[in-house]
């Protein structure tokens, strides 16, 4: 039996947080023209003016809240020399998805301790009128920020309102700005067209980084987390390319860098080299893979389902017509009614795009005309491991009770 006891182990970590999301460095690498252009919106907040409102877009893990949150701990600072009276409120909208919600969590970090007001039951006017009266309570600039404020969707109304509120009466001994960040590129413009020209005042976008400021950020972290020599050369500029592959995501970067190291030390090795980022690579990927199947609906699982009995029994890649011919057969053991031809090619497009599956162009000409062709992109065993509850609900076909027998990750009971 393995020894089970635990002791601490710093044999590679100088400190393994430094790696993680949520730590800010002293100094951003990588960011300069987002900095620099970020800087000078919120140059009116120390000169004591009304506050640009500013809009921060970009796609995930590019930096916009860890520059944010950069620049205004700076700001607060300079704010304490100059004597400008200044605070700033940070607010998460994930899973807040009206601007009633938003509205409430807004109040309640405003208001003292042990004077929140329940999240249901209030009229948006009374919810408004409060949020008004804890800016003027707290009086001088006030800096709101929305992180992932796309997840209010349609319900624009707070972004209409909250920086209106000096102009429109509602607040008079506080400038309030409003800073929101969205990871959807579509948010903004699918605003109305009088909350867009107030919201986005400024607005600011941050590209994906490429391989070379991945490279810059890693290395500073990396200088941060782990001892001298604890990495081998290649190692933070693999990671880098793996990210810039991957859409310039830093926190993906960042966490394949992480889990590299992870198995290196679990290995007890004295340095994190390139074979330990191509395991942590693949093992992401599994898991990567192995959520998005989880999070598929039941009819995209039972297009997948096909496909994979297709391709367990060697007929891949499988035309559309084939998919559908096995998905119908399947269906008449769910619970639920095959839908048509086209949906199910949708179907088939919407799980090519999550990576899953692809696909090729053919064109036979007369004789078979064109069409696509589609194939696993995974093991057959990873992704049936995936969606077991869909393969125990609609039983186990034949195709597939070689892989499922010779399995021990594949949670199905065999008839």
């Amino acid at each position: 039996m393995p020894d089970i006891s635990f002791s601490p182990d710093d044999s590679l970590y100088r400190d393994r947080d430094r790696l993680s999301e949520e730590y800010t460095p002293t100094e951003l690498v990588g960011r300069d023209d987002e900095i620099a252009r970020y800087h000078t919106a919120l140059q009116p907040v120390i000169n004591n003016e009304d506050p640009n409102n500013i809009f921060v877009y970009g796609k995930t893990g590019v930096g916009k809240t860890a520059v944010t949150r950069y620049l205004l701990e700076q700001l607060e600072a300079d704010a304490g020399t100059y004597e400008v009276d200044l605070t700033t409120v940070e607010l998460n909208c994930e899973g807040l998805t009206s601007s009633y919600q938003v509205a409430i969590n807004l109040v309640n970090k405003l208001r003292p301790p042990g004077e929140s007001i329940s999240n249901t039951g209030h009229p948006m006017h009374e919810v408004l009128s409060q949020l008004w009266d804890a800016l003027e309570g707290i009086g001088g600039t006030v800096l709101i920020v929305l992180d992932e404020v796309d997840n209010i969707g349609g319900d624009d109304t707070l972004l209409y309102q909250l920086p209106r509120a000096r102009s429109n009466g509602n607040v008079e001994a506080a400038r309030v700005g409003v800073i929101g960040i969205s990871n959807d590129l579509a948010f903004r413009e699918n605003l109305r067209a009088e909350v867009k020209s107030s919201l986005a005042e400024v607005n600011i976008r941050f590209p994906p980084y490429d391989a070379g400021e991945l490279e810059q950020v890693l290395a500073q972290r990396a200088d941060a987390a782990f001892y001298d020599d604890a990495l081998a050369a290649e190692v933070v500029p693999l990671c880098s390319a793996y990210g810039a592959k991957d859409g310039g995501d830093a926190r993906k970067a960042l966490d394949l860098l992480r889990a590299a190291a992870d198995l290196a030390r679990a290995d007890n090795a004295d340095t994190v080299t390139a074979e330990h980022v191509e395991e942590a690579r693949r093992e992401l990927e599994r898991e990567e893979v192995m959520d998005g199947i989880a999070d598929l609906a039941d009819q995209h699982k039972l297009v997948l389902y096909a496909l994979v009995t297709l391709q367990a029994a060697g007929e891949t890649p499988a035309r559309s017509q084939d998919i559908y011919e096995r998905y119908a057969e399947l269906c008449k053991s769910a619970p639920h009614d095959a839908r048509t031809t086209r949906r199910v090619r949708d179907f088939l497009g919407e799980i090519e795009g999550l990576g899953i599956t692809a696909s090729s162009h053919h064109n036979d000409g007369l004789a078979g005309g064109q069409y696509r062709a589609h194939e696993l992109s995974h093991g057959a065993e990873l992704v049936l491991a995936a969606m077991s509850d869909l393969v125990d609900q609609v039983g186990v076909h034949e195709a597939i009770v070689d892989i499922v027998e010779d399995s021990d990750r594949i949670s199905v009971s065999l008839a």
